[in-house]
């Protein structure tokens, strides 16, 4: 790591150009999304997901492991509070024509903008299995609210039902670590160092026992990221919304131009990008 850094930004004279959060959308859907599948498969084929299955997903994103899950069978609801414009492309894969006041649903499928109190109506089962996908751990101090969000979904859950959780491997075996890091230099350059880690190996269930889950078991599942090339990389990586707070701080030609360099590394013969990874998930139980 580089000695802190002490940047001054001098005025523009026209605005930061704004943020798209429909293209962010769009890239986390059709480029980064789906370097999480093989933790998707991996929960999925451990905890027999199939037709008896009642799945409520947290931060649902676009949809992508709900639909895995529908195709197997279970009946599915989703969560997205923090992204609108992802949700929309989850109704567009999952709902694609059935709409209700603030809500998507279909008999199998619940779609929800707001809370996990939400996407439970009064005639809903319990859920036999809970997930919340989105890793934790990527920027430190980042947890508080999953974990709010898992304690109002114990009332909505089966006893003993499984609830997964999810957070980077090791650093060591995580090459994308050195890349986020970019993210947290530039927002706050004076607190660069130390910053950003991945969740240790009882982070995940230092969550799960604050929300009053019972951990029970883990697993580590290799994910890799695989980009055709050094711009679909940015652009992926950009849609995670890890580095918003380095483009308020900075601007976008900063962010785009310091990111492509700690891509280049990992940027083979063919142009395109590589890096492997571990992603390690966590299950708990309802009490």
């Amino acid at each position: 790591m580089t000695p802190t850094l002490v940047r001054q930004h001098l005025s523009h004279t026209g605005a930061t150009p704004r943020m798209d959060p429909s293209a962010r959308a769009r890239d986390w859907s059709e480029i980064q999304e789906r370097m999480l599948v093989p933790l998707y498969e991996a929960v999925y084929e451990r905890l027999e997901v199939g037709p008896g299955t009642r799945l409520l997903g947290l931060g649902c994103g676009s949809g992508l492991a709900l639909l895995m899950a529908a195709s197997r069978g279970a009946a599915v609801a989703g969560v997205e509070s923090d992204c609108p414009e992802r949700l929309t492309l989850a109704r567009q894969r999952l709902l694609p024509e059935t709409e209700t006041w603030g809500t998507r649903a279909r008999g199998d499928v619940r779609l929800v903008d707001g809370s996990p109190r939400d996407a439970a109506g009064a005639e809903t089962p319990a859920y036999t299995l809970v997930t919340a996908f989105e890793p934790i751990g990527c920027l430190a101090g980042d947890s508080e609210g999953l974990g709010e969000a898992l304690a109002a979904v114990t009332p909505l859950a089966e006893r003993g039902a499984p609830v997964v959780l999810a957070g980077w491997g090791p650093p060591e075996r995580c090459a994308t670590s050195s890349v986020l890091r970019v993210a947290t230099k530039l927002a706050d350059p004076l607190r660069s160092t130390g910053s950003w880690r991945p969740a240790l190996r009882d982070d995940l269930e230092e969550v799960a026992q604050r929300a009053g889950l019972r951990p029970d078991g883990s697993g580590r599942v290799a994910c890799p990221f695989g980009y055709a090339d050094v711009d679909s990389a940015v652009r992926g990586l950009l849609s995670t919304g890890l580095f918003d707070a380095a483009i308020r701080a900075t601007d976008q030609v900063q962010v785009d131009k310091e990111l492509a360099e700690a891509l280049h590394p990992y940027q083979r013969q063919d142009g395109t990008v590589w890096m492997p990874n571990v992603f390690r998930y966590l299950i708990a139980r309802v009490p």
